[in-house]
């Protein structure tokens, strides 16, 4: 009998765990806990979510293993610098590089945005349609609008509870949206402020199938936008 009660338990700490790495991921991938950060205590992270001491530490080992932060005894957690000997190490300098990327992100963020649309919540909506207004926002007054077109992208990883999601778009890191490092010879005429606009509508319909929870609409509208990416970008408009 007290094994049963205990399988349970364990169980249960274990899923709260795993959705406490999700919730502290995600704010070191949005740039919300920068490196070099320190994380709140172990008590101000009971208190904020609602979790146990035990929930806490079994996360931030899983964090620490993740590479996302190091723990330095008696003074605290801190989050730690990209580094980038680990994960994928792609090449985003050419416009065949590009082309690759956007290859690998049709498979990818198709899913994920069908899932996302399954399982969203409320919050992590209007996440994203802060994304795309700082998108909009930055764009009409011609600023970059690479962070807020990364940051959209990683919240639709984010919305479907499945870490292995935002692990991945972790490993792209700045590859994710690599329109900007390839060099003015290998871009030809493309006009990257043109490239956006297009983006920009596209990002709504993803958006609008995700808020109708419509998972065949949303993997479409992900479908559509990064294959005319990949178009758009290799017929150089």
């Amino acid at each position: 009998m007290q094994q049963d009660i205990e399988t349970p338990l364990r169980k249960r700490t274990h899923n709260l765990a795993h959705d406490l790495v999700a919730k502290l991921s995600q704010s070191i991938l949005l740039g919300q806990l920068k490196p070099g950060e320190k994380l709140p205590s172990e008590g101000a992270i009971v208190r904020e979510h609602g979790v146990s001491r035990t929930v806490v530490r079994e996360a931030i080992s899983k964090l620490q293993a993740s590479g996302l932060v190091e723990t330095r005894h008696g003074i605290g957690t801190f989050v730690l610098e990209p580094n980038g000997e680990q994960g994928l190490r792609l090449n985003v300098d050419t416009a065949a590089g590009v082309r690759g990327i956007l290859e690998l992100r049709l498979g990818l963020e198709t899913q994920a945005a069908a899932l996302a649309a399954q399982r969203r919540s409320e919050q992590q909506l209007q996440q994203m349609r802060q994304a795309l207004d700082d998108y909009q926002r930055l764009l009409s007054n011609n600023d970059s609008c690479v962070e807020a077109d990364r940051r959209f992208h990683l919240l639709i990883a984010e919305a479907t509870s499945n870490s292995c999601f935002v692990e991945i778009m972790q490993h792209l890191g700045s590859a994710m949206i690599p329109r900007t490092r390839v060099n003015m010879a290998e871009r030809g005429q493309a006009d990257l402020g043109r490239l956006a606009q297009f983006a920009n509508l596209e990002h709504e319909a993803i958006f609008n199938a995700i808020k109708r929870q419509d998972p065949d609409a949303a993997r479409a509208a992900m479908w559509l936008h990064l294959t005319n990416s990949r178009d758009r970008f290799g017929a150089g408009v």
